[in-house]
């Protein structure tokens, strides 16, 4: 067998991210300083690797109560016109750092109006520090606008995405707990977002199981599944048998309905064990639509080259695997299809073909 690729080698591939949230992938030395200039004061650390260390801890805890009190520091310093634009440029100077040549990050704006933003100049923030943050660095970063799924703003939240899709904003989310806050109560916003053939992911089979799923899909037409690691659950496998797959696996994979996988995170929150059990070895072995992403780069204490390299050692996945992966992402963004092919045939697929044959 070849020997796997290093992890500075993965670094060099270009790579796509689809599922990144820019309040979970603040710089720990940002937070201070943005935290100093704009008074907030409960921070639980003010040294940098004493914060790095915390939130790494907190997000590890098992606790969802402490998982969750990790955004409430980011969101907390997130609140200015000024923090908005510098944590989006550096969020795009940190992919392409990270060899990402393209990557969808998202954001709920309405968890950035405590001191008085309105929605329309958070998302002009946002997208004024992408462009900063990307100018000359070899990455194209577009915005999914997500409203929390436990509020009533999705409607609103929509409405924006559409206004902004000429302006880089690329689509729609919703996150937040899926338990008890199931997709279909946002009905109306996802039926106003086909009918203006705008795109839209939503955030189900995380915590949640095969229900989510089907919601998401089926009721509410979603183009992906953030996360959708619990499919894994419609799959029966009986001794050293062909795996077996329900009707709504069947559906996911035949549709191919892409997986916004993240596996550190999904450690962290209970829906695997362990990388080598992560359902993503079976998904990927099953030809579904998989992608590999980092979800909270902060609290997961992560890269895409990070997961990758994860996946490579608990799989065995070389060059062709991860282009595999590569591909799958660019595939699925939310772009024109003429610029995905672009991007593919002129950047991803040479990029890797000249790492596996100087390898």
């Amino acid at each position: 067998m070849s020997q796997l690729p290093t992890f500075e080698q993965i670094r060099l591939a270009p790579k796509v991210l689809l599922h990144d949230h820019l309040d979970g992938g603040l710089r720990p030395e940002t937070i201070i300083d943005l935290a100093r200039e704009s008074g907030y004061d409960r921070l639980p650390a003010t040294e940098t690797e004493s914060l790095r260390a915390w939130f790494r801890e907190a997000a590890d805890s098992g606790s969802l109560e402490r998982y969750l009190e990790t955004f409430d520091h980011t969101v907390g310093v997130m609140q200015t016109r000024e923090a908005l634009v510098r944590v989006a440029a550096e969020c795009a100077e940190d992919l392409a750092n990270d060899g990402v040549v393209y990557a969808e990050v998202r954001y709920a704006p309405e968890q950035h109006t405590s001191t008085g933003l309105s929605l329309e100049e958070v998302i002009e923030a946002v997208q004024e520090g992408f462009g900063a943050g990307s100018e000359g660095r070899g990455i194209r970063v577009g915005t999914l606008l997500t409203a929390m799924r436990h509020q009533a703003r999705s409607m609103e939240i929509a409405e924006l995405a559409v206004r902004y899709r000429d302006a880089g904003v690329v689509g729609f989310d919703i996150a937040g707990a899926e338990a008890g806050y199931p997709p279909t109560r946002h009905l109306d916003a996802f039926e106003y977002l086909q009918r203006e053939n705008a795109h839209f992911t939503i955030h189900a089979g995380e915590a949640f199981g095969l229900p989510s799923i089907w919601q998401a899909i089926q009721w509410c037409g979603a183009d992906r599944l953030g996360h959708g690691v619990r499919i894994i659950d419609d799959i029966s496998v009986q001794g050293e048998g062909e795996p077996k797959l329900g009707r709504l696996a069947a559906y996911v994979r035949d549709k191919r309905i892409p997986l916004e996988m993240c596996p550190t995170s999904n450690l962290q929150t209970g829906a695997a064990t362990s990388i080598a059990e992560h359902p993503i070895g079976l998904l990927r072995r099953l030809n579904f639509r998989v992608t590999v992403n980092t979800d909270n780069r902060l609290m997961s204490d992560t890269s895409v080259s990070e997961e990758f390299a994860k996946l490579s050692e608990a799989f065995g996945y070389g060059w062709d695997d991860m282009l595999w992966f590569t591909v799958n992402a660019m595939k699925s963004a939310f772009l024109p299809f003429d610029e995905r092919l672009a991007l593919i045939n002129g950047v991803i697929k040479p990029g890797f073909a000249r790492l596996k044959w100087q390898a």
